[in-house]
């Protein structure tokens, strides 16, 4: 496999961070002069453009350093080891596991000013198969990353929560709102990530309450693109592989659950603005249209296979063979993101069949040069 190419050459990931930087209004770009940030979770779906970015623009920004944790459980990306290498002077990157490791014991991280706490499996087929490290990184590791920062002095800290601690809102609660108080499973395949964002949530009030911490909330809906490991077991990353295999797309559900899909850029764009926003709140960050069913976003995927490959695939229904497949998942999720818009100046403008076109350029990059994620 070659190296990544740490000139950003693929033209898609240069247009998307540039989208994200012009994102930012001038005071946002203001919080980040003189700031050293501590990323958790950076080998996953988000880092590569938290990384990449915070990398490319750390001298317009004025970012001092980067602190990269993460434990490598599931993989450990050529892109993240070559950036490291490449940019060992604002790049430090760590094997570091946030709910055994103890983070006193890493010197650079008394440096971070800025915390974004992303370190957490996503993926519902991989949160039921490791369960407990689910749970533990958004309790425990979140727990020990405020005891650590409750009284130093800080900018902001970010935790990733999720739109999963709405659970399968009532037809009424969509487009569901922030303060929707949900309608979870406390007991299921999906309650070690649904409950553990929740509880994740009270602990970041609470610490917010008695610490005067600057916390804030993102409660991601639905983010796909460049980034996404096509292995990811995630739909839009199913999709993907299909296409990049040349084989048909397989929908595994009667193709009827709908959602809205958030485009990575824009997505990216709303963290950093929750990131530096420094009091305490929560915010959905997605996009709130269009809602379209599984079956749509297969059709959109089908349609350009052939613009960008030439090729003409088809449409099949099959059944899982996990039992647990289809358990507690949502029928219905669009957010309304009107407090991003008004509060962080959010405007997310990546409509998904513009989104998927962009991933699939992307990827179709990557393959021809060899770098897969």
């Amino acid at each position: 496999m070659k190296n990544i190419n740490i000139q950003f050459e693929n033209q898609i990931l240069n247009e998307d961070l540039e989208y994200i930087l012009n994102a930012l209004n001038q005071e946002q770009k203001e919080k980040f002069k003189n700031s050293s940030i501590l990323f958790t979770g950076c080998a996953g779906f988000l880092g590569f453009y938290f990384i990449n970015f915070f990398v490319r623009y750390a001298e317009e920004l004025g970012v001092k350093k980067i602190i990269a944790l993460d434990n490598f459980m599931l993989r450990k990306p050529v892109w993240l080891e070559n950036l490291a290498k490449h940019y060992p002077n604002i790049l430090a990157l760590y094997k570091f596991d946030i709910i055994k490791d103890n983070i006193e014991n890493l010197s650079e991280a008394k440096e971070a000013n800025l915390i974004i706490h992303a370190a957490s499996i996503a993926s519902p087929v991989f949160y039921r198969k490791y369960p407990i490290e689910t749970l533990d990184a958004n309790i425990w590791g979140l727990r020990s990353l405020l005891d650590f920062y409750k009284n130093k002095e800080i900018k902001g800290f970010l935790f990733f929560s999720s739109s999963e601690i709405y659970g399968d809102p009532a037809a009424d609660k969509i487009p569901t709102d922030e303060e929707y108080r949900g309608n979870v499973a406390c007991v299921g395949p999906r309650a070690c990530y649904d409950e553990a964002k929740r509880f994740g949530e009270t602990m970041c009030y609470l610490f917010s309450l008695e610490y005067n911490m600057p916390i804030t909330i993102a409660r991601p809906f639905n983010n796909y693109g460049p980034g996404m490991s096509i292995d990811d077991k995630r739909v839009p990353a199913d999709f993907a592989k299909a296409v990049l295999e040349a084989k048909d797309i397989e929908i595994l559900s009667n193709g009827s659950p709908t959602r809205t899909f958030c485009y990575i850029a824009d997505a990216i764009a709303g963290y950093l603005k929750v990131l530096v926003y420094s009091k305490f709140d929560y915010f959905n960050i997605g996009i709130d249209k269009p809602e379209l069913c599984v079956k749509d976003l297969a059709d959109i995927y089908i349609k350009h296979a052939k613009d960008i490959f030439g090729l003409n695939l088809k449409l099949k229904f099959k059944k899982s063979s996990d039992k647990n497949y289809l358990t507690d998942n949502p029928n219905r999720r669009c957010p309304v993101i009107d407090k991003a818009r008004n509060k962080l100046d959010y405007n997310p403008t990546i409509l998904v069949d513009e989104g998927v076109l962009r991933f699939l350029q992307y990827l179709k990059f990557e393959k021809e040069n060899g770098v897969l994620l």
